[in-house]
């Protein structure tokens, strides 16, 4: 792969640092919270899934606070590939998406066959979008052939459906691994894709496994990746940050970065996400604020 350019750490965390403190009026506040909402993959990853747990965050999903239309839906609902059927089931006839995980989630190290295997299978019940996450052993042994080659045979096997690569910034150690990593899996999936522009395909942060997670500065670069490859080709691609996003105004900070990075084109749910559950009843809370003047408390709100 060509080389990519290298990252100054300090400069890459002041300038994150420097989002946080843009003063945002209270009425593009409340634009700014519905547009995030409508931006939330709403996530169940965990060994104790049910039918159940999936059916109650895809109701959330489409109306995440009953009673109130003026809130949008979120953009998609993500869980294991065992669990796609019910959830598209449970989404059928509303624009929520069916995300899933596959390619040996969360780590990336199950034998290849068995991981396109994984895809194929989620997309045939219904999946809309796959969630892919790289082998870090292999991209931090410099295998990057290796790396590149997995994901084109990923985002072939996704077919109809969109692609987001998970790099696990936690475990790249560097800003510089985390631009060369963003920078080699836009160009494997718009490899795979031979040259035709198809859009949807993202690069995201980190499976929610891993500590840390999104932090600002990693995001940035990913960002700046995304930038260079649109000034290069005019192709755009999404990004998700995902993990450790919990608060209204961190994703209103988030929102601002993606506005004075990549311009307002990326403020939309084809090409920003954001994975982070926790997040939804935060601006849930600051809506109900701002329309009542009072805070409601965490359990006014479901958790799912």
């Amino acid at each position: 792969m060509s080389p990519s350019p290298t990252v100054d750490r300090v400069m890459a965390e002041q300038r994150a640092a420097a989002f946080t403190r843009r003063s945002i009026k209270t009425s593009t506040k409340r634009t700014g919270l519905l547009l995030a909402m409508s931006m939330l993959d709403l996530t169940t990853l965990e060994g104790k899934d049910s039918p159940e747990k999936v059916r109650a965050l895809c109701r959330k999903a489409v109306r995440p606070l009953p009673g109130d239309d003026s809130i949008p839906s979120a953009a998609a609902v993500c869980v294991y590939p065992s669990l796609v059927k019910t959830a598209r089931q449970a989404l059928a006839g509303t624009p929520v998406k069916v995300a899933s995980v596959a390619t040996g989630f969360p780590s990336g190290q199950f034998p290849l066959d068995v991981r396109l295997d994984d895809v194929r299978r989620a997309v045939d019940d219904g999946a809309h979008e796959i969630d892919m996450v790289i082998n870090r052993g292999a991209f931090l042994a410099g295998r990057y052939h290796e790396v590149a080659d997995e994901i084109r045979q990923v985002k072939l096997a996704c077919g109809p459906a969109h692609l987001k690569v998970i790099l696990e910034t936690g475990e790249l150690e560097t800003l510089d691994n985390v631009r060369r990593a963003s920078d080699l899996a836009i160009r494997a999936m718009h490899d795979a894709a031979a040259g035709h522009e198809q859009g949807g395909d993202f690069i995201k942060t980190s499976t929610g496994k891993v500590q840390p997670a999104a932090t600002m500065p990693v995001t940035l670069v990913m960002l700046e990746a995304i930038r260079d490859w649109y000034f290069q080709t005019g192709l755009r691609v999404g990004m998700k940050p995902a993990g450790g996003i919990r608060s209204a105004k961190q994703a209103l900070h988030y929102l601002v970065m993606v506005n004075e990075t990549l311009g307002p084109d990326w403020l939309t749910p084809d090409l920003f996400r954001f994975g982070a559950s926790s997040l939804a009843n935060d601006i849930l809370r600051q809506l109900e604020r701002q329309r009542t003047g009072a805070y409601m408390a965490g359990y006014d709100f479901t958790e799912s």
